[in-house]
């Protein structure tokens, strides 16, 4: 996948948002513990960010993933990993399902505004008991005349306490777990939603999340989302535009981290010289630089499949593996040439050993991404034929 002017303008325009409305206000919005949602998702869908791959009649551009792909990635120019993962929440996460299996209707009422920045959206899949493990989730939601009465939580959702609609997995019937989950539209202001207070989290501090609790909650069956029973095969299909964000947006934060690493190392004496001129350091630099250049490779090519309609799944999950795993590579490795400096909480590279952390966790484990992987290459004890 080659990026085109195109690609290279949508990426310009997002690095120029990036630092006029997000980066000069991220200490204020990490030590606020959230971000204004409402107001920058306003000014994003202005410019008509949060819709690149989405259908022109419901306010998208109607272009490829590709071009998503290039607006993730230069979201990774941010000085924090909660704001664009907030983002990438209201573009990548949950709305993928309803913009590919949405009726008109359900497009018009939730999608369209979601698109113009006019409405926040979460998706809510996780549980307390049930992170990766969505087929083992328990939040139900059972039929009554028109509507369906949703009972269950929700735990560790991205937006939860700004958003207007989420985008709710649960159980429509008592089937196997792969056939009785559905996807349903779930408002925020219908009565029987509450919320925790705000999770205090290692990292991502400028991202609010929270518990989301559903005690009869009654809301209409047309805004299922597609066909019922069919929830975990769009949910794990909407996994594959969470993974194939999470890898793009990480790669700039990366090429940050070891820049500044680099700058900083140049500058600083120790027994005579730079610690740059010692050569584990500047060795391990490039090495680091070349591992990110592997991702962007990998990434690049998962995402050409993906929008040539090619199943993607090992792909993706291997870049999710693999920017997981870098991520805690490059931040551990970097920190640990700043001394002392880089064990202070302000510095921007501790606080991308905080935020990436979750990488590994969130979207799928690491190790969920290496039983996806094994199983596709057909070397996972489970499933040998």
């Amino acid at each position: 996948m080659l990026y085109n002017e195109q690609h290279h303008e949508i990426m310009r325009t997002t690095k120029a948002f990036v630092e006029k409305e997000i980066n000069p206000y991220v200490e204020e919005w990490e030590e606020a513990g959230i971000f204004p949602a409402k107001e920058l998702f306003k000014k994003m869908g202005a410019l008509g960010l949060l819709g690149i791959a989405k259908p022109e009649e419901f306010g998208g551009m109607g272009l490829d993933y590709s071009y998503q792909i290039a607006f993730s990635e230069a979201l990774g120019s941010a000085h924090c990993g909660g704001v664009p993962m907030g983002i990438g929440v209201q573009t990548d996460m949950a709305t993928p399902a309803l913009a590919k299996f949405g009726n008109d209707e359900l497009r018009h009422e939730f999608l369209a505004p979601a698109i113009a920045g006019e409405k926040v959206v979460s998706i809510g899949v996780s549980e307390p008991h049930a992170g990766s493990d969505v087929a083992n989730i328990k939040t139900t939601a059972r039929k009554d005349g028109d509507d369906y009465i949703i009972n269950g939580t929700k735990m560790w959702i991205t937006n939860s306490t700004q958003a207007d609609f989420i985008c709710l997995l649960a159980n429509t019937s008592d089937d196997k777990p792969y056939v009785n989950k559905s996807l349903i539209v779930v408002p925020t202001d219908l009565p029987g939603i509450s919320f925790s207070d705000r999770l205090n989290k290692l990292g991502m501090r400028s991202s609010d999340t929270a518990q989301i609790f559903f005690d009869n909650v009654r809301v209409p069956q047309r805004y299922l989302i597609g066909e019922e029973g069919q929830g975990f095969t769009y949910q794990m299909l909407q996994f594959q535009e969470e993974r194939l964000f999470a890898a793009a947006n990480g790669i700039l934060g990366l090429e940050q981290c070891i820049e500044e690493t680099i700058n900083y190392t140049r500058e600083r004496q120790i027994f005579g010289k730079s610690v740059l001129d010692n050569q584990v350091v500047n060795y391990r630099m490039a090495e680091l630089q070349t591992e990110i250049e592997a991702l962007r490779a990998l990434t690049y090519n998962a995402v050409e499949g993906y929008i040539n309609g090619e199943d993607v799944t090992l792909k993706a999950s291997m870049a999710k593996l693999k920017v997981g795993r870098l991520s805690r590579e490059v931040t551990d490795a970097c920190l640990q040439y700043w001394g002392g400096m880089g064990f202070m909480w302000e510095n921007r590279i501790a606080r991308f050993y905080r935020d990436t952390r979750l990488v590994s966790i969130g979207g799928g484990a690491d190790e969920v991404m290496l039983g996806i992987i094994t199983k596709l290459m057909d070397i996972s004890p489970r499933h040998k034929k």
